[in-house]
This record gives C-alpha cells, structure tokens and sequence, in this order.
C-alpha cells in the first residue's frame, strides 16, 4: 500500500474532468426531439396540465439531461476510482464482464463493481449483479483455486449502514472512497478540484441549452399544436403510442 498524494488526483482531474464535459454537451447537441416524445409519456403532461410547447419541450429535455448526466459523471467517477486505487493498491481495470476494478489487499482479491448512488437498481438488477460476481469467481479460480476473492458494490455517494450484504459488501460515500484509497477523507478532498473549470464549461453548456429549448419549442409547435396555438393531444398521443400501420 502506498500513501496517496492528492496532487496527483487533482491533476488527474484537471486533465480528464473535460471528458466529463464533453460528452455531456454532445448529448444534448445529438438529441432529437422526435425520439423523446416517442420515449416520454403524453398522458403524464396533459396530467399535470401542460399548455405550452416550451413547458413540455423543457419536461422531457430536462428529464433526459438529468438521467443522461447521472450516466456519463457515474462513468467519469469510475475513472477516477480506478486511478486512485491503483496509486494506492496497485488496482487495475478489470477485464471480468461487469466488473470494474480489482485490487488485492490483505492476502484478498477485492473485485468491485461500481455505481454512481446506493438506490441504482431493483432486485433483479442486484440479482444479476451477484449472478456476475460468482461468474467472476469462478474464472478466477480457474488460475488459482485458493484464491481469496470478496466482491464489493461500490457507490460513490450516499449512505448504507448496513455494508454486509451476505454475498458481498456494499460500501457507499464515504466509507467507498475510504476502501479503494485508505483514507477517510478522500470524499471530502476530491470536491475542490471537481470544479475544475466548470463555470467556464457550464456556460457553454447553457448556450447550447438554451439554443435547443428554443428549437424544439418551435418544432413541437409546428407540429403538435392547432392553427390556434393550442396542444393538439391527439396528434401528439398517435405519434407516441399509435402501432405502425
């Protein structure tokens, strides 16, 4: 084990956090306005009595920015995780499927996959998280079946007071980012230089935002809206849920 110099985490994250970035305004300039309507539910806004193009437009592009965002930073931090814990551990990248680092500590093969939050799936997702981890096992084995081997799910925020899942830990927040570096702080330290640059890039991000808000209100209304301007309900249900002819 080798003590962790935060130096070399905050230039990692100011050489990569861009990636971040990045992808997340190619998102947005990628989106469609077709294909969301087609994913999002009409009856849900006629429910919460949306009148206009533009309060429907920002539901579904501020929807799919949220769930997109969650995705890409769950992925960056995954980066991040496995950089640390290599500095620390000597960790690598597994190449298990699903698994996403391995690291031995204490005579013990720790194998973890990681996720963004503690509420990341139902109980057939983790169901088949445990079905990978004993896949995992088993091809560790293979090449040395006295191999001590504990899986871990590891998620970067939040909270779980109850680590010891039976088949595997579950460590979360603070005590995840204790795991993989040792020290206790590191959920603290890593904020600063998260910010790295990110008014800058958060503006950029707006322009396109705001760029997108306005032609998809254009397009919604040229298409789903009467001569009068109002919704046209049936028009936008056929489009999302008719059956192709």
């Amino acid at each position: 084990m080798e003590n962790l110099n935060l130096q070399d985490v905050t230039e990692y994250v100011e050489l990569n956090i861009n990636t971040f970035h990045e992808k997340r305004i190619r998102s947005l300039d990628s989106l469609k306005l077709s294909d969301v309507l087609k994913r999002k539910n009409p009856y849900l806004f006629k429910a919460k009595y949306a009148t206009t193009s533009e309060q429907i437009v920002r539901g579904i592009v501020d929807a799919h920015i949220s769930s997109n965002e969650e995705t890409i930073f769950g992925d960056w931090l995954e980066g991040l995780a496995i950089f640390i814990n290599q500095k620390v551990y000597g960790g690598w990248k597994s190449g298990i499927p699903n698994i996403d680092l391995e690291f031995d500590k204490d005579s013990t093969r720790h194998i973890v996959t990681i996720k963004s939050g503690p509420n990341w799936g139902n109980s057939s997702q983790i169901a088949k998280m445990i079905a990978d981890f004993k896949t995992a096992k088993k091809t560790l084995r293979t090449s040395n079946s006295q191999l001590n081997i504990i899986p871990v799910n590891g998620c970067c925020y939040g909270k779980d007071n109850h680590p010891d899942k039976g088949y595997y830990f579950k460590y979360c927040g603070q005590e995840f980012w204790a795991f993989i570096s040792g020290n206790e702080n590191l959920y603290l330290d890593i904020i600063e230089p998260l910010g790295h640059k990110a008014r800058e890039r958060n503006d950029d991000f707006l322009t396109l935002y705001a760029q997108m808000i306005n032609k998809f209100t254009k397009e919604f209304s040229n298409n789903f809206c009467t001569d009068n301007g109002e919704i046209d309900w049936e028009k936008l249900v056929l489009f999302n849920s008719r059956k192709k002819q």
